[in-house]
């Protein structure tokens, strides 16, 4: 009985040994499996990683090139506009040389027509009967009754 004790726990020894190996391997083989998997998933974290990072820069260059767009764009606008505003600024000059150039003609074409209204009563009276050769013949008195209207033609270069 002792001997087949004995072999009983030898083989039961060997079979724990044999059960202990096999279990070791299938934990080793676990394990690597296991280590596989991680690595594998570490390394596609690393590409989205790294697809994340490009795809990052790419939104960067793109967004810097619409910034020096935009600013050259506003660059040429601020330039167009203080050309546009030192124009109006001649042109009001302009206008306003042209009103006061307008206000003085008519200014001579009322004191005219005041003169032209005198020298008519005059005339009427017979006390001056002369062919008129005077300075005021030169004008068609038609033309002094009206006024001098400035026009959007005056004000081109």
């Amino acid at each position: 009985m002792a001997s087949s004790s004995g072999t009983s726990s030898v083989s039961s020894l060997m079979q724990n040994s044999g059960s202990e190996e096999d279990l070791r391997a299938l934990m080793d083989q676990r394990k690597r499996k296991r280590m596989i998997s991680n690595r594998e998933s570490a390394r596609r974290s690393r590409m989205k990683k790294q697809k994340h990072l490009n795809d990052l820069m790419a939104q960067v260059a793109q967004l810097t090139e619409e910034n020096h767009q935009i600013i050259s764009s506003i660059n040429i606008t601020t330039q167009l506009f203080g050309n546009i505003e030192a124009e109006n600024s001649v042109l009001r000059a302009r206008a306003g040389e042209l009103t006061h150039r307008l206000q003085s003609l008519n200014e001579i074409l009322s004191i005219l027509n005041a003169g032209n209204a005198a020298f008519e009563a005059e005339d009427t009276g017979a006390a001056f009967i002369e062919p008129v050769d005077s300075f005021l013949n030169h004008f068609n008195m038609a033309s002094l009754n009206q006024p001098i209207l400035a026009s959007s033609d005056l004000l081109q270069y």
